[in-house]
């Protein structure tokens, strides 16, 4: 089997399950910008994979012959050709909200980070200079949840804890429904929250959902926070509505394009900083996400896997 997680290494605890386990695992680990035929190539001859973002298209998992399971150590699986996959009988699973404490705790440091411009002040004393402007308390100010998931819900007790009010969108019916939060659709929510943050899965639906429209819709001083999956914010548009006033500015721990281009629009955007996406990096969430993954792995080879996101044809 094949590892490409970064994070994970020979004789590790993973690897030590997975061995014990009676699987010859092979580590390839992968950063930056994944090559699809290196990823083809350390596929040849692998029956199962875990894997973190690598693009695995409809072509690359044709030249994989033997594979039959992939397990993504996360929560997003968009960087898998899930219909490509079930076409070809390859299980895919992810771990649904393995990082979601991880996730919420770090949307609320962009959170604070943004309102009182940290990143800004910093960069300013690094350039010799004593910035001293106003920032803004989050206590008493809405906070917009686009998405209902794990994460989601975890950041509801952390904003109430700051005194936030929250309201949410979602199009995912769920049964148990915090009653600290209020449910609207998105156009009211946009109107009304201070701050946005986003927490929904990438799809057809949700691709470029936050455009120039709404961004009309936010408040010149509603602030943008993005956590979830960066083409889900429609990049120029956004560059335009902060450049404009339209709304004071982003934080975005993932964009179109990762790592970040030399000529992104987003580059030198005074209220718009990025980040290189951390929100699920913490050590405990990377070391639960290994070993989930791993027991997942086995339990698909055995065909009893738990979190298929896929049906094979």
């Amino acid at each position: 089997m094949l590892i490409t997680t970064d994070h994970l290494r020979p004789g590790d605890d993973v690897d030590r399950f997975l061995r014990g386990h009676g699987l010859e695992t092979v580590h390839r680990p992968m950063t930056g910008r994944r090559d699809p035929a290196r990823l083809a190539a350390a596929l040849a001859g692998i029956d199962a994979a875990l894997v973190a973002n690598e693009p695995l298209t409809a072509e690359v998992l044709a030249q994989a012959s033997r594979l039959r399971v992939i397990v993504r150590t996360g929560v997003g699986y968009d960087s898998i050709d899930v219909t490509a996959a079930a076409r070809l009988g390859i299980s895919v699973s992810n771990l649904p909200g393995i990082n979601a404490n991880a996730v919420a705790e770090y949307t609320l440091g962009l959170l604070l980070a943004g309102t009182r411009r940290l990143v800004q002040s910093a960069r300013g004393v690094a350039r010799g200079s004593w910035p001293r402007e106003d920032g803004h308390e989050l206590r008493g100010s809405t906070l917009g949840l686009i998405g209902y998931g794990a994460s989601a819900r975890a950041v509801v007790p952390l904003a109430r804890a700051f005194g936030m009010n929250v309201v949410c969108t979602t199009n995912v019916p769920v049964e148990h429904r915090d009653s600290a939060v209020r449910f609207t659709g998105l156009p009211d929510l946009l109107s009304t929250s201070d701050y946005v943050s986003v927490h929904t899965a990438l799809t057809e639906r949700t691709r470029g959902l936050l455009d120039a429209s709404a961004f009309a819709r936010m408040k010149p001083t509603a602030l943008l926070v993005n956590t979830a999956r960066g083409p889900i914010v429609d990049e120029d548009a956004l560059v335009a509505a902060v450049r404009t006033g339209q709304i004071a500015g982003a934080a975005l721990d993932v964009v179109r394009e990762e790592p970040l281009p030399p000529g992104s629009p987003l580059r030198d955007v005074d209220g718009i900083v990025v980040y290189s996406h951390l929100a699920g990096q913490t050590a405990e969430a990377r070391a639960a996400a290994g070993l989930r993954g791993a027991e997942e792995l086995v339990a698909a080879l055995a065909g009893r896997a738990r979190f298929v996101v896929n049906e094979e044809k």
